[in-house]
C-alpha cells in the first residue's frame, strides 16, 4: 500500500425523524461534492427544540476523504 494523505472535515445533518436519518443526510448531501470518502465517524448528537419539543435531530460527522494527485 503506497502512503497516503486524508483530509478531515466536520458536517451536521439534520432530520426531523431520528439521529441516524441525520448522520445519513450528511453523509450524503457531502459525496455529492467530495470524493472518495473513507470513513464517518458521528462525534455529537444533538436536539432541536422548539415551544418544549424536539424540532430537530442533529448529528455532527467527522468525514475523512483522501487526498487526490501526487
Amino acid at each position: 500500500m503506497a502512503d497516503s494523505v486524508y483530509k478531515v472535515i466536520e458536517v451536521i445533518g439534520t432530520s426531523t425523524e431520528s439521529w441516524e436519518k441525520a448522520a445519513t443526510v450528511a453523509v450524503t448531501r457531502a459525496s455529492k461534492t467530495l470524493r472518495d470518502l473513507r470513513v464517518a465517524e458521528v462525534v455529537e448528537l444533538d436536539m432541536a427544540i422548539e415551544k418544549g419539543k424536539v424540532a430537530a435531530y442533529r448529528a455532527k460527522v467527522k468525514l475523512s476523504f483522501k487526498f487526490e494527485g501526487d
